[in-house]
């Protein structure tokens, strides 16, 4: 995100003073310094904007006859929605089979972030994620399935406090292959690694 000129950041301020104001508060004590604090985490919630896939995936390994699937599971992730502005947050599960190339772990869990710190809805930063992986690594198949809480569903509308959203994108032999399927699924299922 690029940094705001003096009088983004006024109007900023100004925006936000206005919602508190209109929310009912007043600027007490409490209050006074909310607007500089929320842009601050604002910029920080949807840093994403300022990356890019190309930027987070730059670097492979040869994947050395690797032929298997390769998961990372269990990533937690926050995101906003674009619809009411309200968080969720949820797990995360980022599968593929390589063909030549490998990339390193951590990439995974920030290409996850990278599509979570925008305003959002839960299916696209699934199809997103798996879009980038299959551009960038061509692998044989990916495998991308989100589990998430929306505060939309547990402060509002209809307040289901326990209920979880579920999106999977599929591509290459996950989607073409049942066998592959169940196996990916299997794997994310089974019981964690305690260390």
């Amino acid at each position: 995100m690029s940094i705001p000129d003096r009088e983004e950041a006024i109007n900023a301020v100004n925006v936000i003073v206005r919602y508190i104001e209109q929310c009912g508060g007043d600027l007490r004590e409490g209050l006074e310094k909310t607007p500089e604090r929320v842009i601050k985490s604002y910029e920080e919630i949807f840093s994403g904007y300022s990356q890019d896939a190309s930027q987070i995936l730059d670097s492979t390994f040869n994947a050395e006859g690797y032929d298997g699937i390769v998961l990372l599971r269990d990533m937690e992730f926050h995101s906003t929605c674009e619809h009411h502005l309200q968080p969720f947050s949820g797990r995360g599960h980022i599968a593929y089979i390589p063909v030549e190339r490998i990339v390193g772990i951590s990439k995974l869990a920030r290409l996850l972030d990278m599509h979570s710190m925008r305003l959002q809805n839960q299916e696209r930063i699934t199809q997103s994620v798996a879009n980038d992986i299959v551009e960038h690594l061509s692998p044989l198949g990916c495998a991308v399935i989100l589990e998430a809480q929306h505060g939309c569903m547990k402060c509002r509308g209809v307040k289901k406090q326990n209920s979880v959203m579920t999106t999977s994108a599929m591509r290459g032999v996950f989607f073409d292959k049942t066998e592959a399927r169940s196996e990916v699924l299997q794997l994310i299922r089974s019981p964690s690694v305690q260390g």
